[in-house]
């Protein structure tokens, strides 16, 4: 492993990790000794990476804007244009436009070679011709209420045509290929509920928001339903 692939390890390995890792941990999961691991920590900070820590506690990275520009693999390249590219194709104009603002960003600090290997892409994402059409406002609404932690009270139809008034706490929003369903929190239902986007009627933000961390909600519902968190939220 070369030293530049090495420091590019590290920095991923510190970024998964939101609280202290010790040294010895990172050394081994990097194959290098101690000494080498505390070369490579100066190293980084010397080119302005935040690294809180020292020998014996632990090290953390907190996030920033920094650190140089870093190659990227042509599997993470790969990974980024497909991702982004599936979020322009499949979400409401705000947000399409908001990942290819961000693909064009990466693109502009990535070397020249790399700038290449994204723009020429052979990574597509296909039309989803099963997917339900859900008015651009409500999609958008439904996400910046997820966002901004705001009550939301709408009509809902089930899959059987009956309505209910129901009043929220959204949390989270999945992006299916067939529909986008919101996760939340039901006043009336006192537990945990899905809707359908497709199936909401007359929707509109409350002027009071929620007091309980999305977060806290998120980690609840994920317990709930013996969903494994992902990398972010691991420590």
């Amino acid at each position: 492993m070369s030293r530049a692939v090495r420091l590019t390890r590290l920095l991923q390995l510190l970024r998964r990790h939101r609280r202290p890792v010790a040294g010895q941990v990172l050394a081994e999961t990097l194959g290098i000794s101690l000494r080498t691991l505390y070369r490579d920590i100066d190293t980084l900070r010397a080119q302005g990476a935040d690294l809180r820590g020292e020998a014996g506690v632990g090290y953390q990275l907190v996030p920033g804007d920094v650190l140089p520009p870093m190659t990227l693999p042509p599997v993470e390249v790969d990974a980024l244009v497909l991702g982004l590219r599936w979020v322009a194709a499949r979400t409401e104009p705000g947000l399409a436009d908001a990942a290819r603002d961000a693909l064009a960003r990466i693109a502009h600090v990535l070397p020249a070679a790399r700038r290449e290997a994204l723009r020429d892409s052979g990574l597509r994402v296909g039309p989803s011709r099963n997917a339900a059409k859900v008015p651009p406002a409500c999609l958008q609404m439904v996400r910046e209420a997820v966002g901004a932690q705001q009550r939301l009270r709408f009509a809902y139809e089930d899959a059987q045509g009956r309505r209910s008034e129901r009043v929220v706490w959204p949390f989270a929003l999945g992006y299916f290929d067939e529909a986008q369903v919101l996760a939340a929190w039901c006043e009336g239902r006192e537990d945990f509920r899905h809707f359908r986007l497709d199936r909401i009627r007359q929707i509109r933000t409350l002027a009071e928001g929620y007091r309980v961390p999305r977060a806290t909600l998120l980690r609840q519902w994920q317990k709930a339903q013996g969903i494994a968190p992902d990398w972010l939220d691991r420590s």
